[in-house]
């Protein structure tokens, strides 16, 4: 295996944690090779949430866009999620280098030799000056975009290494996102919402739904599942998006200002959510924030500066993030 992969031409401009990035987030639980999302049309023709959330139209709009995803034998013949020891390196990242080339043609180095381990049931938050390439680091954690040298491995499998449709299977059976804005498709209810990416994944319909129940109920949405996005509060939202992110049982969680969008108040209650279904899932999780209580609530606290990862030091860091 080469140790560099240049990157696609067509991110050469994009730097830092520029909101670019957040757009190729969006989709990011559903195999990116594969996932091809119906006309909005087919959307609009959802049948509006029932009292029985199991009684989903066969001919509805959350069925259209699940059948739309092309998914081969192979990947439905397989289990919905791998089946990991605790303890076990989730996550790897060896002497990883991230370069750019800005709009004058200099190259930027946004990463410069990141090396991180993150076992399974940890919890890693990375604080940082905006800029400093926090989002970059996630995208290529997330095998969302290929680093220029070293390798990022999950579960001890080299991201580099996968041929598209592997890729995109790792990403969506053992990786999961959570986002500043939770991207909730606006036509599903949450209960499809959590469904989605599991249906994608190979899941069958009965195992889909239960699981999506199982986590909504656990982070407070048993009576919202019916509810679709633009019925819910911005806290119930994203703790729909956490819920989906852990949907198919993933090894590593990555979480990019996830409660950036949302007051004090609910924002601390997400937190203190998202840390126990964390420790409670198993998951394997990297956490960005400017937030430096959120930050302090993991295990482990680094700082992104000059590309490289160092041990955070709380006074020092302090004005790191100003």
């Amino acid at each position: 295996m080469s140790s560099a992969a240049p990157p696609p031409e067509d991110r050469s401009d994009r730097v830092g944690d520029g909101g670019d990035e957040k757009a190729a987030y969006v989709s990011a639980e559903a195999p990116a090779a594969d996932f091809a999302p119906p006309p909005s049309a087919a959307y609009a023709s959802a049948a509006s949430p029932s009292a029985d959330a199991d009684a989903v139209p066969a001919g509805s709009g959350f069925r259209a866009a699940a059948a739309s995803v092309e998914v081969s034998a192979e990947t439905r013949a397989e289990a919905p999620a791998a089946t990991w020891a605790m303890g076990d390196a989730a996550l790897s990242a060896r002497g990883v280098r991230k370069l750019y080339t800005g709009g004058d043609g200099r190259t930027l180095t946004v990463l410069d030799g990141v090396d991180l381990d993150v076992g399974r049931g940890e919890a890693v938050s990375v604080i940082g000056r905006s800029g400093s390439g926090k989002s970059t680091l996630l995208q290529v954690l997330g095998g969302l975009d290929l680093p220029n040298a070293g390798e990022v491995l999950v579960g001890g499998r080299r991201l580099a290494s996968l041929n598209e449709e592997e890729g995109a299977r790792v990403r969506s059976r053992t990786i999961g996102f959570v986002f500043q804005f939770h991207h909730l498709l606006r036509e599903f209810t949450a209960l499809e919402n959590v469904m989605m990416p599991q249906l994608i994944a190979g899941a069958g319909d009965k195992a889909a739904r239960e699981r999506a129940r199982e986590l909504l109920a656990h982070v407070g949405l048993e009576a919202r599942l019916t509810h679709k996005p633009s019925q819910l509060s911005g806290g119930e939202q994203q703790r729909v998006a956490v819920a989906r992110a852990l949907a198919n049982r993933p090894l590593v969680l990555l979480a990019d200002e996830p409660s950036g969008n949302l007051d004090p108040e609910t924002a601390e209650a997400l937190h203190e959510l998202f840390f126990q279904v964390c420790r409670e899932e198993g998951a394997a999780l990297v956490l960005v924030t400017h937030d430096l209580a959120l930050a302090a609530r993991a295990g482990r606290v680094l700082r992104l500066h000059a590309g490289r990862l160092l041990p955070a030091h709380d006074d020092a860091d302090t004005g790191l993030l100003e």
